[in-house]
């Protein structure tokens, strides 16, 4: 175990330094209102100061409002190293060294059915939008490095992540990322968190304890992701004060 701990350091601190890297290309694009990041690098962000990383990626997921998709169109003109994919245009590659992928999502706060996406088409921006964001609720941002990252509040993406289909590698990522979530999140957060869940359908409910008790039977995590068996009991506690309230309310 002792030989692989330099390797995973070094692998940490590069992800760490290029996430923050890509967020100031473009910091142009997250002073628009209500854009967020909102993949697995949320746990990274939320933890103090942003010392250690929980989660590695390859890229970074933009959160844009649809209502917000023009002003996020000019604010990418401001944006460097960074072109967009010829292939798929909400995608942006990096042109430059020390910066990653980042990947545009839109989210639409008035979408009734959260397991539903649509696209909306676009020259320029086309966006998948994720009936699952929809969860998604604007938290405080988090100061980094003079950079000012918007983020979601740790409560509905934990969920948006339980409900995202599960699909091979994806799948196992998303559950890996509810992981360092719930290493982060204060008793605020699960008070928010039980909120939102009484506020599911029950068969999303359903959902998402099935998720949670996937998560806690899984033997082992993933290369450049938090492993879940330390957490077993976080996530233990979880899914019974889900199953008491599933019964009450179902």
């Amino acid at each position: 175990m002792a030989g692989h701990q330099p390797d995973r350091y070094t692998q940490v601190v590069e992800f760490r330094t290029k996430l923050l890297s890509t967020l100031k290309a473009i910091q142009s694009v997250l002073d628009v209102p209500g854009v967020m990041v909102i993949g697995s690098e949320v746990p990274n962000l939320l933890q103090p100061e942003a010392a250690s990383t929980l989660v590695v990626s390859q890229d970074v997921d933009i959160g844009v409002p649809v209502k917000r998709i023009e002003e996020v169109k000019t604010a990418l003109q401001e944006v460097v190293g960074l072109e967009p994919s010829e292939e798929e245009p909400s995608v942006w590659l990096p042109s430059l060294p020390d910066i990653i992928e980042v990947n545009f999502v839109g989210m639409d706060p008035d979408v009734d059915d959260p397991t539903g996406a649509f696209v909306i088409e676009d020259a320029r921006l086309p966006l998948l939008v994720f009936g699952a964001l929809s969860l998604l609720r604007e938290g405080p941002a988090v100061a980094i490095e003079g950079l000012e990252i918007p983020l979601p509040r740790p409560a509905g993406l934990l969920l948006e992540k339980l409900l995202t289909e599960r699909v091979a590698e994806k799948g196992v990522r998303d559950l890996l990322v509810v992981v360092g979530l719930l290493v982060v999140m204060v008793e605020a957060d699960h008070e928010e968190l039980v909120e939102d869940y009484l506020g599911l359908p029950a068969e999303l409910r359903y959902a998402v304890r099935s998720n949670l008790t996937i998560l806690s039977l899984m033997q082992q995590g993933m290369d450049g992701m938090p492993d879940p068996r330390p957490h077993r009991g976080r996530i233990a506690e979880l899914l019974i004060r889900f199953e008491a309230l599933g019964a009450e309310a179902e």
